[in-house]
């Protein structure tokens, strides 16, 4: 099934990712179910995508004229089995309860046309042991991030039965709705992003669980220099400028070691100031990389300032 020819879908669930994530589909030319039993959660989720497509076009990311023609392909309904007739992709955005889940999952399996994707937005629990469908080929992850009509990430992960069309095809339909894509190699619980917050979370804690700092500092702490530099160069990149040997000692003073890191001080791969490191700088002079980073760090801290996006919410 080509992309390009997708012109219904459906999306279960009408909360906090729901709801944004049919203004997308929809934004995008879709005619988009939106499914909930909840009658008030339904209500409240058409004000929500009302009111976020004005804040989109007061922005000018939209215009204010097809706001009106956004709606209009946005159905809510409480009934699965009409969102789901003629549906050529699905995705599954209820809240993480497991039973929750299984239900939804065997309903789809049964109401949709046989070559449906049905995709979930979870990144925690393992859909794919989860839950038991006639076919598990045509299942896949797709986990998007809040607000998703702003964030342009979605990753993408199979299960041990999903075919490599499906995992394309999904792939392409959200690059056709105007989002990145991060294609992993098979599904592991909260993927790479939500995997990485968990560690940062378990830190936050730590510090403040021992009052080394109020919630404030923290915050300030972060935005004022991983704020600045995670846009420009990442968690991984990062490293090339702090160079490897440096990072292989650090790892070797906390009693640890990295045979991958290893490897590349081995080569004499240091990172920035070899042109060689977890990443290739094409033989550039360590001065001509580092200057094309600072300039966006540059960039970047201006354009946080002019937000005002060190002062809290």
């Amino acid at each position: 099934m080509n992309v390009e020819d997708v012109k219904k879908v459906a999306v279960i669930g009408a909360g906090v990712m729901g709801h944004s994530i049919a203004q997308v589909f929809a934004a995008a030319g879709m005619n988009t179910q939106l499914v909930d039993l909840n009658p008030s959660i339904l209500e409240h989720a058409v004000d929500l995508i009302r009111s976020e497509l004005e804040t989109l076009a007061a922005y000018g990311k939209i215009s204010q004229t097809e706001i009106p023609d956004i709606l209009s392909r946005i159905h809510p309904t409480m009934d699965m089995a009409t969102a789901s007739e003629g549906v050529q992709f699905v995705l599954e955005a209820v809240s993480e309860i497991p039973e929750v889940k299984k239900k939804i999952f065997s309903q789809l399996d049964k109401l949709c046309p046989k070559d449906a994707v049905l995709a979930s937005n979870t990144s925690t629990l393992d859909i794919f042991s989860l839950v038991r469908i006639d076919t598990p080929q045509r299942l896949v992850a797709a986990h998007w991030f809040a607000p998703p009509n702003i964030i342009p990430l979605v990753e993408i992960a199979p299960g041990p039965e999903t075919s490599d069309e499906v995992v394309k095809f999904t792939e392409n339909l959200v690059k056709r709705v105007g989002k990145k894509t991060v294609v992993m190699k098979q599904f592991v619980p909260a993927l790479i992003v939500n995997h990485i917050q968990h560690y940062i979370s378990t830190a936050v804690f730590e510090i403040m669980d021992n009052g080394l700092a109020t919630p404030e500092e923290i915050d300030l702490a972060v935005k004022s220099t991983l704020g600045i530099r995670l846009p420009i160069v990442g968690v991984v990149q990062t490293l090339d400028f702090t160079g490897l040997d440096l990072v292989a000692d650090i790892i070797k003073n906390r009693g640890d070691h990295n045979p991958y890191i290893e490897e590349k001080v081995k080569l004499g791969h240091l990172g920035a100031k070899t042109a060689k490191g977890i990443y290739d700088y094409d033989g550039r002079s360590e001065m001509e990389i580092i200057r094309k980073r600072d300039l966006r760090y540059l960039k970047n801290l201006e354009s946080l300032e002019e937000i005002e996006a060190f002062e809290p919410l």
